[in-house]
């Protein structure tokens, strides 16, 4: 079970992310989506579905939004109401400043999960205005603990900017996280140098390190490519120039996209540093969520092709 694999701070946790259908949707396309969702996913053989909780991040930059924002449904709600038949864990991700001490708890609380799994994320920015703040509601996290296993985000390229992103780890650990989840990735350093510094701080200071999943997401167009770099996700030059020239962008985005995640994957079992992958189209567009679920396939076949190689058990 997943909170067992978290737990145990196993490497190989595989995860697949999905966004709610926009809450202006009508009852019975709400219904429609959520059946492609599940016919989907059913087969992907993953340890847990991610469902985002969307913020509108205009005040994060002044350039204009590729994708225009939509407001979605709870993403509580939709995996209680709307994919309960689909035999998973459902992990929540909670934008906490959009509410407030009540809602989040009942949040939480809500749903006929045994074990309940959320992700925390803070405000965009500085200047959002927010009902509560990320350090409140990871003290509501250690209140629920019983009942919650609690991730965090993790952005590598902020660690190359700032240098500090595994403290940043260790502080979300020492407030109650199990796990986390980065930002979707294209530079294969950044996260590299984030692992290495994880890595030697806790053995260090005597620090059992849990979990984090990196997040691959194919990129099938120059507008996705777009809204990628809008959404802060760095890419080294030479990448973005051979996705651009690309014959096709879809299928050179998947493989170094696995390339990627086949480095970070050897340098972690390496040093014994637990990693996993969690896989999303940043797209609506059918070719590209297609192309994401079969790279979560194409990623678990990989993990399990590494555990001979490094004589572990996955």
């Amino acid at each position: 079970m997943l909170r067992n694999k978290v737990l145990n701070r196993d490497t190989g946790i595989i995860t697949y992310a999905i966004t709610p259908p926009r809450k202006v949707n009508s009852e019975e396309k709400i219904i429609e989506i959520s059946q492609k969702h599940m016919e989907r996913i059913k087969n992907i053989d993953i340890d847990g579905l991610i469902i985002y909780d969307i913020q509108d991040e205009a005040d994060r930059l002044k350039d204009e939004r590729p994708f225009p924002f939509f407001e979605t449904i709870d993403p509580a709600v939709y995996g209680n109401e709307y994919m309960q038949d689909l035999n998973v864990e459902k992990i929540i991700y909670r934008c906490v400043g959009k509410y407030d001490e009540r809602e989040l708890k009942d949040s939480v609380n809500s749903g006929i999960q045994k074990d309940k799994f959320s992700v925390f994320v803070g405000a965009s920015s500085k200047e959002q205005k927010v009902k509560l703040k990320l350090s409140d509601a990871y003290n509501i996290g250690e209140i629920l603990k019983d009942n919650l296993t609690l991730g965090g985000v993790v952005i590598p390229e902020r660690h190359t900017q700032n240098g500090d992103e595994h403290i940043r780890l260790i502080s979300k650990m020492n407030k109650g996280c199990k796990f986390f989840v980065s930002q979707v990735i294209y530079n294969v350093e950044a996260s590299k140098n984030l692992l290495s510094d994880y890595f030697y701080y806790c053995q260090e200071n005597n620090i059992e390190m849990v979990p984090i999943l990196f997040t691959l997401a194919p990129c099938g167009s120059l507008k996705t490519l777009e809204f990628m770099k809008w959404l802060g996700i760095n890419m080294p030059k030479w990448l973005e120039n051979d996705l651009i020239h690309s014959k096709d962008i879809l299928d050179k985005s998947i493989d170094l996209s696995k390339s990627i995640f086949e480095e970070l994957l050897e340098f972690a079992l390496d040093k014994g540093i637990p990693i996993g992958c969690n896989i999303e189209s940043l797209s609506i567009r059918k070719v590209e969520i297609e192309a994401s679920v079969q790279l979560a396939k194409d990623i678990k076949l990989l993990i399990e092709g590494k555990r001979n190689s490094f004589n572990v058990t996955l």
